[in-house]
């Protein structure tokens, strides 16, 4: 025990793994949209992931068929049955087991030489900066409504000058935002501060993931009940989320091309069969963000009462 919290566990790979295991074989398809060269890089990386539910399971599958080697994982929840729909990890087998322990046996099943680091409390502020180290990009698979540990990630991410990327299943569909250290920051995307309620963080978070709502048709902002902490996921959407993010990370190693950092984002619904992209100049203090911002709280009471709830 540290200060109260769990210390890290380490799960490194042993010789006679590194001597038995073929990665060169496991990995071999890889070759040929990879160099034998960049796949070296990609498994000398370490990837941090903060919530390892519907979209941080199915990163660090992504991630780990990549080939990537090395992972930061904290998560301190259980599987139940609730998760089934959409949690890579969920199944009868699993239900009240630790996710962190049950996604890094997922990925040692995929590559048994892969180092892990394992935070079974969780991210807080005790932790979060052994989390990040060594970490070629930080990925955020908290719960959308855990806005307290998403904006902490951020936070040490960028002073620790890691690159952080945060996929939402919306819909059917899912976004794609990444924040360079050096670039606009998670709170001033969001237009987040101190101080604001959670139902407050939540609707700017939801409206700056989406900016040019592809979802809109079908699924409208009442659905979310803010109260409750509830909202519609979908396991098709964490898949997708997940090629996002995996092609991502990928081109963080590998430097493809131009990283196209907040104010940029992206979104892609196959429902209504669109990709949407675009410069959200100042983020969510856009006036044009501010009008959908009176919008989305004008025609939904629900909402509108769970943040007047909040407030003194």
């Amino acid at each position: 025990m540290a200060d109260g919290h769990l210390v890290a566990r380490q799960s490194a790979p042993t010789s006679s793994a590194h001597a038995l295991f073929p990665y060169d074989e496991a990995f071999s398809r890889n070759i040929g949209l990879v160099s034998p060269d960049e796949q070296q890089r990609i498994r000398e990386a370490r990837v941090a992931i903060a919530g390892l539910g519907g979209v941080g399971g199915v990163h660090a599958l992504a991630l780990a068929r990549l080939g990537v080697g090395r992972f930061s994982l904290a998560d301190l929840d259980v599987f139940e049955v609730a998760n089934f729909n959409r949690q890579v990890g969920a199944t009868l087998a699993t239900v009240n087991r630790a996710k962190v322990d049950v996604i890094a046996e997922t990925i040692l099943s995929i590559n048994p030489t892969a180092e892990l680091r394992l935070f079974p409390e969780g991210l807080d502020e005790s932790n979060a900066d052994e989390f990040l180290a060594g970490a070629i990009a930080a990925v955020d698979g908290l719960d959308f409504f855990n806005m307290d540990a998403r904006r902490l990630l951020f936070e040490r991410a960028r002073r620790q000058g890691v690159p952080a990327l945060t996929a939402a299943p919306v819909g059917f569909g899912a976004t794609l935002h990444v924040f360079m250290p050096d670039g606009m920051s998670f709170d001033e995307y969001f237009d987040i501060r101190a101080g604001m309620t959670l139902p407050e963080q939540v609707v700017r978070f939801g409206l700056g993931l989406a900016p040019r709502m592809a979802h809109l048709k079908y699924f409208p902002p009442s659905v979310l009940d803010l109260s409750g902490r509830r909202a519609p996921s979908m396991g098709s959407a964490c898949l997708l989320a997940a090629g996002l993010v995996c092609t991502e990370v990928a081109n963080l190693i590998l430097r493809r091309r131009p990283i196209r950092a907040a104010p940029y984002f992206f979104q892609f619904d196959p429902m209504v069969q669109t990709y949407r992209k675009g410069r959200l100049r100042w983020g969510n203090r856009h006036p044009v963000q501010r009008l959908k911002r009176w919008w989305v709280l004008r025609t939904n009471p629900a909402l509108r009462a769970a943040i007047q709830a909040g407030r003194p």
